[in-house]
């Protein structure tokens, strides 16, 4: 366990989120909550922390699934996206960019999604005024149900950007063992004209092909990245161009996307010179949020103050807040100690 100094330093370092799924934010508790606003029967808080107990990247699929299917007013998204912003903000992140399941919503087929957005808005505001946090809006689209579904996505962001400058940009979530990223580079090609700015998840589940596809499409950013370790090319290239690696380690343990703590390849894209940013990813089924991710770096790969530095002054060059803002922030690790 990290000690009570490590713990101030962490929760100092000027921080930004940027790997985090909204839906993946949803503590038991709050799942009782949303159940007894939409269920016949109830989920009893037994039965919500077992949702939560599972054993492979299928499984988190499926609890994943749980959750959305629970979210369906902007009253609900208000809920769950102030919860966030307020243990985030306790933790010492001055900045979050957050995946919503966009393309979830669609799926469900029981709302547009303007609705739902005024709630997730209404947090947002409030979050600022109460904690000083900021918070961006990254629509994502899930992968395996194809171009078209991934298209109502994009498009909806692009329409509702103009109006709403905190929607920054689109992602593409999901199961990659089913679909590659190369279908989608029309869409990414019309989103980067619209003025979004461009995510993938790409070697969680499969090999570097995922990444290297990711990169050909235009992501700014690659979420997770793990298995761009077997590839020195592809290793090479991310460092030369330093593209943004949202690493989420207890992510990739409690998946099982990554076997063992040990092989996690964290500490060798950092001495690689990646550009490293560590994240949370969905820390209420995992376990795990930014604060612990930092501990843990320091704990199990000896990552010393000066690298946590690094690595949260990655966060914030990584992120897209705009450039004068990062210049303030940044000047700010110069006084933390």
């Amino acid at each position: 366990m990290p000690n009570q100094s490590q713990i101030d330093f962490i929760r100092r370092l000027p921080k930004a989120e940027l790997h985090l799924h909204l839906e993946g934010t949803v503590m038991p508790e709050t799942l009782v909550e949303l159940s007894r606003r939409h269920d016949d029967a109830p989920l009893s808080l037994e039965e919500a922390n077992a949702v939560y107990q599972y054993k492979d990247f299928t499984g988190f699929l499926m609890a994943f699934k749980t959750v959305t299917e629970r979210l369906r007013t902007p009253e609900d998204y208000e809920l769950i996206a102030y919860s966030m912003l307020a243990h985030l903000a306790a933790q010492g992140v001055i900045h979050a960019e957050v995946y919503v399941a966009v393309g979830v919503v669609y799926y469900w087929g029981r709302t547009e999604f303007e609705p739902l957005f005024d709630g997730l808005e209404k947090a947002r505001k409030q979050a600022e005024r109460d904690f000083g946090i900021t918070a961006f809006w990254i629509f994502d689209a899930v992968r395996h149900f194809g171009v078209e579904a991934a298209a109502r996505v994009f498009r909806k962001a692009a329409e509702m950007c103009a109006s709403h400058p905190s929607i920054v940009g689109i992602g593409i979530g999901g199961d990659e063992r089913r679909t590659g990223a190369e279908i989608f580079r029309d869409l990414y090609a019309e989103a980067h004209d619209a003025g979004l700015r461009l995510t993938v998840h790409a070697g969680e589940s499969v090999g570097p092909e995922s990444i290297w596809a990711a990169i050909n499409i235009g992501a700014e950013r690659v979420g997770h990245g793990l298995t761009a370790i077997h590839d020195p090319e592809l290793m090479t290239v991310l460092a030369e161009r330093q593209i943004p690696i949202e690493v989420c380690i207890s992510s990739n343990i409690r998946t099982g996307c990554a076997l063992q703590l040990a092989e996690h390849p964290v500490r060798r894209y950092f001495d690689a010179g990646l550009m490293v940013t560590l994240n949370s990813d969905d820390p209420a089924m995992f376990a795990s949020d930014l604060e612990d991710e930092y501990a843990l770096a320091a704990r199990d790969f000896g990552f010393t103050k000066e690298h946590l530095r690094e690595l949260a002054a990655n966060s914030i060059e990584a992120s897209f807040l705009p450039a004068e803002r990062k210049v303030k922030i940044l000047r700010e690790f110069e006084v933390t100690s």
